[in-house]
């Protein structure tokens, strides 16, 4: 799947629960895919155990830890709505502004999230390697700045973590010390930023295998 393109994740549709949250005995990816127990499709993801299992628990930590530290729940819901966003998933992102409502975010920041998500349609990747042989890669594309009225509303904090994630989604390439040293003055310890870096790994890999998963189902 292509960052930021406008197809919404395959097999994700409006009947699938919105949990945005952690539910005991509850799995996120059979859960967005519609998995069914004792379903083929369950059967497929019980060969791999360790991967099932590691998957959610991964869900777990980064949204809903025992203990959030300094990185709170708002945030991380945020922040994955908008990367989920950034990678064209309209569902998902719904997935996770259900956390985001969930964790008692105002209306004005679930607007301010989702304006944000609008503002930055694009495909990518872009960015530019280092010289020598790949330089011919090298794509030009937008670079994305969260605007005066969504800083006002989003706070330094999650303006400057969107300004990051669409560097991380979008311009991979062009990450550097300087990007992290905007994330420190915006008030992100350099723990919340492995956080954050997570979120954003995590999510692609989730939307992957979300995708993969309805694919194998026929829904397309």
């Amino acid at each position: 799947m292509t960052p930021g393109t406008d197809a919404d994740v395959p097999g994700i549709g409006t009947d699938v629960p919105r949990i945005g949250t952690d539910v005991p005995g509850t799995d996120v990816i059979d859960t967005l895919v519609g998995i069914a127990p004792g379903s083929p499709l369950d059967a497929i993801r019980a060969r791999r155990p360790e991967a099932r299992t590691h998957a959610q628990a991964s869900y777990r930590a980064l949204f809903a830890p025992e203990v959030h530290g300094t990185v709170t729940a708002q945030e991380r819901f945020a922040v994955g709505s908008f990367v989920a966003g950034l990678h064209g998933g309209a569902a998902m992102a719904a997935f996770y502004a259900t956390g985001l409502a969930a964790s008692g975010a105002s209306a004005a920041l679930r607007e301010a999230v989702d304006a944000a998500i609008a503002e930055v349609r694009a495909r990518g990747p872009y960015g530019s390697y280092s010289p020598g042989p790949l330089t011919r890669e090298d794509t030009a594309g937008p670079v994305y700045r969260v605007g005066a009225e969504g800083r006002r509303v989003l706070g330094p904090r999650l303006a400057a973590a969107f300004d990051h994630m669409h560097l991380l989604v979008f311009h991979p390439r062009d990450a550097a010390p300087l990007a992290l040293q905007r994330l420190l003055d915006a008030g992100w310890s350099t723990t919340d930023i492995v956080t954050l870096s997570q979120i954003a790994a995590f999510l692609s890999f989730q939307i992957r295998v979300v995708a993969g998963l309805s694919t194998l189902a026929g829904r397309s």
